[in-house]
């Protein structure tokens, strides 16, 4: 069944800022600003969905939205001065390229399964149980 008109738009929206966000992200110093900037990714998954519903689109605001909670609860931990799970590049790494994945299934209507699930265990492993159980070994980002 083909897009209508307006979920052609707001497919193309969708993807376009996502592989904005994957860019800012990657070229940003700052990890501070790498969070900031991966806001933006559930901030067009919210404005999807409301003009042009889809159940993928749903799924990946409410994962993004948590991915970035956990991002900024560690990086508000670390500016207290807590060190137990450090800031780790790799994270950041695995997330935009999650970011890319969830732009190209999107756009070419293939599963955002694969994508979703890198981006939120990238995102769980900076939490002090996802750290634990990657520090175990159990748990691969």
């Amino acid at each position: 069944m083909p897009l209508s008109q307006r979920e052609e738009f707001f497919k193309n929206e969708l993807v376009a800022e996502l592989r904005r966000v994957e860019n800012l992200i990657r070229t940003s110093p700052i990890p501070e600003k790498k969070i900031y900037y991966f806001s933006g990714a559930y901030g067009i998954t919210s404005r999807t969905f409301r003009y042009s519903f889809s159940k993928d689109v749903l799924v990946a605001d409410i994962l993004l939205r948590a991915a970035y909670n956990m991002l900024l609860e560690q990086s508000n931990r670390m500016k207290t001065g807590e060190q137990t799970v450090a800031y780790d590049p790799t994270v950041i790494e695995k997330i935009c390229n999650g970011l890319n994945g969830l732009a190209t299934s999107f756009e070419s209507g293939e599963s955002v399964l694969g994508p979703l699930e890198t981006i939120i265990t990238a995102a769980f492993s900076q939490t002090g149980v996802g750290n634990y159980l990657k520090e175990k070994g159990e748990m691969g980002i």
